[in-house]
Order: C-alpha cells, then sequence, then structure tokens
C-alpha cells in the first residue's frame, strides 16, 4: 500500500502542527514541500481551500485540518499518550486550549506580525491582545513543566509553534518580557529534538517533483 501523501510547507505553524503528530506517532508520509504563492494543482484538486497541510491517505480519505492529521497520526500510534488517553478531564483542557489558540490568540498573532496591514490599531495594542493568552499559559506553566503536566501533551505540540511565532516579532520585548516559564518551555520545544526534525529543508516538489519520506 501507498504511504499517505502530505502537503506542506516548512514555516507554517499549522503544517508544523501536522508534522509533529506524524512524526511523534512514528508514522511515515510521502512529503511534497511546496511554496505557498505556487500551490500545485493537485493539491488544489484534493482541497480547493489552497491552505496546508493537507494529508491525503492511502484510502482516499482527505485530511485538510492540521488538528484532523494530529489526531489520524496519534490513532495510529500513541507511544507517549499525549493524545491524554485515560484522562477525560485533561482531554478536555486541551481541546479548550488548542481551541483558544486557533480561535481567538491566532487572529491577534497575525495583526501583530503584520501591524501595517490593520492601521486600526498599534502593534503594541495587538500584542497586549496576544498577551492574554500569553498569560493564561504563563500561569499554568508556573504549575508544570509543560502546559497541562510534567509531561508533554497534544496541547504543548499543538500551540508552540503559534508561540514561536509570536516571540519572533519583537524578540527583544520577548526575551523580556514577564513570561519565564513560557520561555523556559518554549525554548525546550524549539531546541528540542522533535523540532529540530520536522524543521530539516527540503526541495519543493514543483521544482524537482521528488517526494521524500517523512517520519518513522
Amino acid at each position: 500500500m501507498s504511504l499517505p501523501t502530505l502537503y506542506s510547507f516548512r514555516r507554517c505553524p499549522y503544517a508544523m502542527r501536522a508534522r509533529l503528530g506524524i512524526l511523534l506517532s512514528g508514522t511515515s508520509v510521502s512529503l511534497r514541500e511546496i511554496i505557498l504563492k505556487y500551490k500545485p494543482e493537485p493539491m488544489l484538486a484534493a482541497s480547493p481551500k489552497g491552505t496546508v497541510p493537507v494529508l491525503i491517505l492511502s484510502d482516499g480519505r482527505i485530511l485538510e485540518e492540521s488538528l484532523d492529521i494530529m489526531h489520524w497520526a496519534l490513532g495510529q500510534n500513541d507511544p507517549h499518550n499525549l493524545l491524554l488517553v485515560g484522562h477525560t478531564h485533561l482531554q478536555e483542557q486541551a481541546k479548550t486550549l488548542i481551541a483558544s489558540n486557533d480561535t481567538d490568540f491566532k487572529p491577534w498573532l497575525d495583526k501583530y506580525k503584520y501591524a501595517d496591514r490593520f492601521p486600526e490599531n498599534t502593534q503594541e495594542y495587538y500584542r497586549q491582545q496576544g498577551e492574554k493568552f500569553i498569560a493564561q499559559l504563563e500561569c499554568l506553566l508556573s504549575q508544570h513543566e509543560q502546559i497541562l503536566s510534567d509531561e508533554p501533551s497534544i496541547a504543548d505540540y499543538a500551540i508552540f509553534p503559534f508561540i514561536r511565532q509570536f516571540s519572533g516579532v519583537d524578540k527583544t520585548w520577548f526575551n523580556q518580557a514577564p513570561y519565564p516559564n513560557l520561555q523556559l518551555w518554549l525554548a525546550g520545544h524549539v531546541e528540542g529534538a522533535s523540532f529540530t526534525s520536522i524543521m530539516k529543508k527540503y526541495p519543493t516538489w514543483l521544482e524537482t517533483s521528488e517526494e521524500f519520506i517523512f517520519g518513522d
């Protein structure tokens, strides 16, 4: 049976999220690295919305959302129980936090990062709105090493690529901001082996027609 095909863009936090889920599950996929302004026709045929990640499964099913890809991969194999099976309360907490990241924090992050496109408010204002979620995470991380416990879960891996993006908008400000636990947590993930592995650079598929085995 052929491997599932993953369309990905290295720097997209949603695509990072999907690649992390695949890597941590020990699953293998055929990776097609793309550039967002040159979207390949086979990807658009599978997913007309034209965003990454897109995973085409061997049975023809198409997963277009990063969280769905994470859950699919970890549903195949979850050696570290990142899905928190047997911990219903933590599962609900993870679900709520990821939803807050995606629906509340991410729009403020985009405005903070591209403040010149949203002149109705200042960049500082957009950062302050994003800090509401940052402060929530700081509080949780003051209680344990990871967001929900001392061990990482799907919440950590689904959220930290977006916090990394936030930190990079103004690194000087972020490094002196009053969020020491979050800074330590973020550095641990960004410098970790999993993130290093998923951030390997690949030639783009349109340029080379090369696919690469990604995962286990």
